[in-house]
Parts: structure tokens; sequence; C-alpha cells
């Protein structure tokens, strides 16, 4: 899995705006190089509704996507994925295979609580 990367300041930090927010839709992405869904999130009434590109497609099918609380970086520029503008990058840990597990809540919080 790799070393630990180096130190950074607690201001580096609190510049990645990491928030939680629940799938409200997930569909298909066959153009992507890479299997992959495109997501809908909602990050509640601060940040909004986003879209996403996200390779979770060997833990997750795309019924159980809906409702899932994710984890997700909403202030990286939005990047352009094939034919779908990914606004927001959903977070996750990877398998012993490389497939992502995504990264979940134990406790009911509000869609757009920012990690701290």
């Amino acid at each position: 899995m790799g070393q630990a990367s180096p130190q950074i300041g607690y201001e580096d930090f609190e510049r990645v705006d990491i928030r939680i927010g629940t799938v409200i839709e997930a569909t298909p992405f066959p153009e992507a190089r890479k299997p992959a869904y495109k997501l809908t999130i909602d990050f509640g009434p601060q940040i909004g509704v986003k879209k996403s590109s996200a390779q979770v497609t060997k833990h997750y099918a795309l019924d159980e996507l809906i409702g899932r609380r994710v984890a997700a970086v909403v202030n990286f520029p939005p990047r352009q994925i094939g034919p779908v503008k990914s606004e927001v990058l959903c977070l996750g840990f990877p398998d012993a295979e490389g497939g992502v597990v995504l990264i979940d809540v134990d406790r009911d919080v509000p869609n757009g609580g920012k990690l701290f």
C-alpha cells in the first residue's frame, strides 16, 4: 500500500473541503475507460446537488448506491471524464485487489456536513 505521505500543516488539510452527501441517482457509465457509475449526490442546501464519476462497480450495484451516504471532496475544479463533468471526488479505500470501498459514517449527520 505504500508509505505515508510527507507531513503537511493543518492549514493544508483545512483547504480540502470534504463533505457528506446522499446519492440520489446512480446510472451506468458505459463510456468510461475503466468501469464506473455516474452518481448524483445531494450535499444539502449550501453545496447543492453535484455529479460524480465513481469507479465503484466492483463492490456496489446501482440500486444499492441510492440513499447511500458518501464522503467527497467538493472544492476540486470540475473534471471532464468523457461526456460527464465530474464535480466532486468520492472518497474510498482500496481493498486487497484494488477495488474501491466507499467511506461511510456510522451515525446520522446532515448532508453537507464538513469533515474536520
